[in-house]
């Protein structure tokens, strides 16, 4: 709690867990449809996801945070115009109070002795992939590398972390609740800039290109081939 704001998040150990070695941390930002304050329902997409990769094959510290209902990850206005989300990031630089305690959260781990600085990693979904994108130049010299899915940005902070984190984008091409468009330019904005950046775009798949990504099987693997 910070602030009197308070931020549920589940926390998932490997198995074998030693408390005596450091461990990769990945954090996993959930959407807008899963606010709320259960500390249940952020883990609603990516469940198995997370179980199925960072328990054994690749051990890690996962936290789940869950943003409250009435608060938003990312700082962005967004305005539904013929049920299409235009979403205009940069206006402030205020992180929101889910934003600054997320920070908070993330520094308590990073100064708790049980993860390996080297190998940090985000990642997140819809309003989460906002908040990831947002996480990397609120925290520049922290994540080793991130997977924002259907997600938007500011691209003016695109430079404060092009060469310090990699990144793999993916968006369905039929998105009709957060434009594709986001994550093009993000793309080859990013691409200009000298990061290591991947791009995925389903074709035929609407809001819920978390589930294709889910099921990429490269996507733990580069993940973790990245350290700082």
């Amino acid at each position: 709690m910070i602030n009197g704001f308070s931020l549920p998040y589940q926390v998932m150990f490997p198995d074998n867990y030693d408390a005596n070695k450091e461990y990769p941390l990945v954090v996993m930002l959930h959407g807008a449809g899963e606010r709320g304050s259960d500390n249940q329902a952020q883990l609603t997409h990516g469940k198995e996801f997370l179980t199925g990769h960072f328990l054994s094959d690749y051990p890690a510290i996962v936290i789940v945070p869950q943003c409250p209902a009435d608060n938003y990850w990312s700082n962005v206005s967004r305005h539904l115009i013929d049920d299409k989300m235009t979403l205009t990031f940069g206006r402030s630089d205020q992180p929101t109070l889910a934003m600054s305690t997320l920070i908070q959260l993330i520094q308590d781990w990073l100064s708790s002795g049980k993860v390996d600085l080297s190998r940090v990693y985000v990642g997140g979904l819809s309003m989460g992939g906002m908040g990831t994108f947002e996480l990397l130049w609120r925290m520049p010299n922290v994540f080793a590398a991130a997977f924002p899915i259907c997600g938007g940005a500011d691209i003016s902070k695109l430079p404060i972390y092009a060469k310090h984190t990699a990144v793999w984008i993916f968006h369905g091409d039929e998105d009709s609740v957060v434009p594709v468009q986001n994550s093009r330019t993000i793309y080859s904005r990013l691409k200009e800039l000298g990061c290591d950046v991947e791009y995925t775009e389903y074709k035929g798949v609407n809001h819920g290109s978390w589930v294709n990504a889910f099921q990429e099987k490269e996507l733990v693997p580069w993940l973790f081939k990245h350290k700082k």
